[in-house]
């Protein structure tokens, strides 16, 4: 027993990716993003629809606006090494917030590893937001008797640096 183990309730990992594409019109527009992140994710994208309507911008309420694709496990990981690779593998500190996800822009898509330029497509620029987790955050959206997440257990921005340069060897400025 002279060897200290870590405690395996500590350890982090990675919950899902979500890659989000706002178009702002529906239409065709909607339907080339959803092509691009198909592509990318290799999951099947859903559209997602405005909460208001915003005259000004003639958008109306519940016209689809967006694009979005979760991804998780093993694909997740993968995804998230090319998202990176495109990135140059550096972000920066303040896209950390302060229960250890992140969230970082992507200019164009055609910068990740993999995927080519297509001229139906064209160049599209997408949101990435990576939520980590710890063994029992479960407890904080189950149905029921919730709980909220301890402040020891809770994932801390150094830890999320910690993580993300361990496993993906990103450097974070």
């Amino acid at each position: 027993m002279s060897q200290q183990t870590e405690n395996i309730m500590k350890e982090i990992r990675l919950e899902k990716v979500v890659l989000n594409m706002g178009v702002g019109k529906s239409g065709d527009a909607i339907e080339i993003a959803k092509k691009a992140l198909d592509q990318i994710s290799g999951k099947k994208s859903n559209s997602r629809n405005a909460k208001k309507a915003q005259r000004d911008w003639g958008v109306r309420k519940n016209e689809p606006i967006g694009v979005a694709v979760t991804v998780r496990s093993n694909d997740a990981k993968e995804l998230l090494k090319k998202l990176f690779e495109a990135k140059g593998n550096t972000i920066k500190g303040k896209s950390i917030d302060r229960e250890g996800n992140l969230s970082f822009g992507i200019l164009e898509h055609i910068d990740i590893p993999g995927i080519k330029y297509d001229p139906k497509i064209g160049i599209l620029g997408l949101n990435v937001t990576v939520n980590l987790a710890r063994p029992g955050f479960s407890i904080k959206v189950r149905s029921k008797h919730k709980a909220k997440i301890g402040k020891t257990h809770k994932i801390t921005p150094n830890d999320a640096k910690d993580y993300l340069t361990k496993e993906f060897g990103v450097s974070v400025n």
